[in-house]
């Protein structure tokens, strides 16, 4: 019985019924898991690898329902499991890590509070007991200062702070499985290094076993054992992660790997990155030229800027200050004196961790934040007015964002989205927008009819396409790029990353690109600069810096970076 698997998944099958029909989000799935193994589960958004994480754990909601296949956990069969039984499997024998914590945390319980539930569900806790075992279990997941952090609110950790937590509950009852559904995507390469390391300490110390579902092949390699890859809800490739990674034999896998910039020469057009063929950008003839005065290697120039942040005090906080009874809240320095210039049609890449200013940085470059001190000029101008309310003075600089589905108009058709900046601004008329805003769609390799779709008709990678159009329609000469494909599959990412290259080609951009996944802005920057705590701690050619580091800051920076396997 000792060679028994932990857990047998066998032709599992998971529809969900749509008014346009039946989709087969797990079709036929069967894999099994030793205690202590690791196994990662890839593939691209849609793939069916959540659902998959759900089904295992029976989160499966109407409308969609397992229809076929089994699940054993140790023998038992828990497809079919009533509620109740199954509630006392989920947080005990089976745990799930979910890629955002602060959708699981509750914003308005202590993180104490929220571990003593979690303890409650299973076991009869005294308060004493639950407060020891809480500290306990944030001391296990390396957070400092357990005993005081624990009356904190998840508002009041970072990221990566919040996904300790979310782990350390997961691993309360010291759970036979653990289910992590992207948990460290949106965590920067350090912190993710730093995660990695502990799952695994943990999972060989409790002889957990654990699922790793991603699409980040090389994160996968760097903690687990096999690996299944999925497509369409199907497997098409499973076996050891060395030989998968380095010898695959689905032509799937090996698209995936061929789409990753760590495997292509800087620069050029990835594999996989479809849409580089798209119809050529529009250019307005009767744009006046930009002024020449300071081009060349002076093009955009940040000279000793700082910017301070001054945390916001809640109402009773206030009056309490204004009795003289406490001070008031300290100030954040954001920014401190940084200094950088871009030379006309180069791309920079701005790289460092969260919290290190890089995003406040690129906000005053763009003429969205005024800098408290120091000045941002494009071609000798100031982009922001003098006084005190400054005002950005030029289109010439556009943003695109993190996350498109925030700041695209969720009531505004993409049509008029695109328009709305060139019709303000008299690029355009009226009557001209239509067939403008379709030249853009057609130039970020989109169909020119999705015009009269609203965001939440587009998926995150065509979402990303139209605030890149929304942005270019604007016809600027820089381009502030604030971690434009962070969260998108290889794929996916591989098309923005391909668009991005040829329209700096085609439109001679300046590009300001901001990013914490390094081997994106080897691929796309000529030069980098690494920030740390609201200063450029190294700056330099790519290559160079890549190559041969001297700051320790940017040493330890590379040395987190989860690399892929090499065939040998």
């Amino acid at each position: 019985m000792t060679d028994a698997p932990l857990l047998e998944v066998t032709d599992l099958a998971t529809h969900f019924e749509t008014r346009a029909g039946v989709v087969k989000a797990v079709d036929g799935v069967s894999f099994s898991l030793a205690r202590g193994e690791v196994m990662g589960l890839v593939g691209e958004s849609g793939s069916g690898k959540s659902i998959t994480g759900f089904s295992i754990i029976g989160l499966i909601d109407p409308p969609g329902r397992i229809v076929s296949g089994s699940v054993r956990l140790e023998g038992r069969e828990l497809v079919g499991l009533p509620a109740a039984e199954l509630r006392a499997i989920r947080g005990k024998a089976i745990s799930m890590v979910f890629q955002d914590p602060m959708m699981t945390l509750n914003p308005m319980l202590t993180i104490g509070a929220q571990i003593g539930l979690s303890l409650e569900a299973h076991e009869k806790v005294s308060g004493a007991e639950k407060r020891r075992r809480a500290i306990a279990a944030l001391a296990q997941v390396r957070i400092p200062e357990p005993d005081s952090k624990i009356d904190f609110y998840p508002h009041q950790f970072s990221g990566g702070m919040r996904q300790r937590v979310a782990i350390a509950i997961a691993l309360l009852h010291r759970p036979k499985l653990i289910i992590c559904d992207e948990p460290t995507t949106a965590l920067d390469v350090s912190i993710q290094a730093e995660i990695l390391a502990e799952m695994k300490e943990l999972v060989a110390e409790l002889g957990t076993a654990l699922i790793w579902i991603s699409h980040d092949l090389a994160t996968v390699a760097s903690i687990a054992d096999h690996v299944c890859v999925m497509r369409h809800g199907k497997l098409v490739e499973t076996g050891p992660v060395l030989q998968v990674l380095t010898r695959p034999q689905h032509s799937y896998t090996q698209a995936l790997l061929d789409a990753l910039p760590s495997r292509a020469k800087p620069g050029t057009l990835l594999a996989r990155g479809a849409g580089t063929d798209a119809a050529p950008p529009p250019r307005l003839a009767r744009r006046p030229e930009p002024a020449r005065a300071g081009a060349g290697a002076h093009h955009v120039v940040v000279e000793h800027v700082g910017k301070r942040f001054q945390h916001k005090a809640g109402v009773l906080r206030l009056l309490v200050q204004k009795a003289g009874l406490a001070r008031p809240l300290p100030l954040v320095q954001a920014v401190d004196d940084v200094s950088l210039s871009l030379a006309r049609g180069e791309a920079l890449g701005l790289v460092g961790e969260s919290g290190s200013g890089k995003s406040t940085l690129g906000r005053m470059v763009a003429g969205i934040y005024a800098p408290d001190s120091g000045q941002v000029r494009l071609d000798g101008e100031p982009v922001m007015s003098a006084g005190e309310r400054p005002h950005k003075t030029t289109t010439r600089i556009q943003t695109i964002f993190q996350d498109p589905f925030a700041s695209l108009n969720p009531r505004m058709r993409i049509g008029d989205g695109i328009a709305e900046g060139p019709l303000a601004h008299g690029l355009v008329t009226r009557a001209e927008a239509p067939a403008y805003v379709a030249q853009w769609l057609a130039a970020v390799g989109l169909d020119p009819t999705f015009a009269g779709r609203y965001p939440h008709q587009f998926s995150g990678g065509q979402r990303q396409r139209v605030a890149i159009a929304r942005a270019l329609a604007m016809q600027p000469d820089v381009v502030v790029c604030d971690e434009p494909v962070a969260s998108l599959d290889v794929s996916i990412q591989a098309q923005i990353i391909n668009l991005l290259i040829r329209l700096r080609q085609e439109l001679g951009l300046t590009l300001l690109f901001i990013s914490h996944d390094l081997s994106v802005v080897r691929h796309l920057c000529d030069r980098v600069a690494i920030m740390h705590r609201g200063r450029i701690v190294e700056s330099g050619l790519a290559g160079a810096v890549y190559d041969n580091p001297k700051d320790a800051y940017t040493k330890r920076l590379l040395a987190a970076v989860p690399v892929l396997p090499v065939a040998t």
